[in-house]
């Protein structure tokens, strides 16, 4: 009583109903409209290309439409933000520049723009230490990213210690948990 995997197929095709009138003149209408479609697209674009761009009125001027890239980047070179923002473009792609064990323990914190010094803190001494070392290097690889001069120095700075807590039992004159005697 077992058939053969070639008549199980035909034998699925004869059973399976063949598209009416109705249904295929619907797939042609879907088709149809999709097509009219994408051409009206195509001649939006290209009526916009040819009169460069968006207008507010029929002449190109300042109150045009901007797209949001060209937008920002106006504001950027207005404003002269520009090695600020390529510095934080740096400080999002931190962990690709230097690497995913650095990144892990050191984390960029700031920059200063007039002494084009960058701050970075570690979470160890020993980080520290391992990326003082390898500040040069940084340097170097941060200017060929940024453009020469950008970056002149990284300063490294090791983990921060504890907040110092005065409370009610406190010596007169001491500094704090870091006071010794002596």
């Amino acid at each position: 009583m077992s058939e053969n995997p070639s008549e199980k197929a035909s034998d699925a095709a004869k059973k399976a109903p063949e598209p009416s009138g109705v249904d295929l003149a619907r797939v042609a209408l879907r088709a149809a409209k999709e097509q009219a479609r994408a051409r009206g697209d195509a001649a939006q674009q290209k009526k916009q290309a040819r009169r460069g761009g968006l207008r507010s009125g029929a002449r190109a001027d300042g109150r045009d439409p901007l797209a949001l890239g060209a937008a920002i980047n106006r504001l950027i070179t207005e404003r002269g933000w520009e090695a600020p923002a390529a510095v934080g473009g740096v400080m999002g792609r931190w962990p690709q520049i230097v690497g995913e064990d650095v990144a892990k323990h050191c984390v960029p914190e700031k920059y200063d723009e007039d002494e084009r010094v960058l701050v970075v803190r570690c979470d160890s001494t020993a980080w520290a230490t391992n990326l003082r070392l390898l500040a040069p290097t940084l340097v170097a690889r941060l200017n060929e990213d940024l453009g020469h001069g950008a970056v002149r120095q990284i300063k490294v700075q090791g983990p921060g210690g504890p907040a110092r807590r005065y409370g009610p039992l406190r010596a007169p004159g001491s500094t704090g948990p870091g006071d010794t005697y002596g």
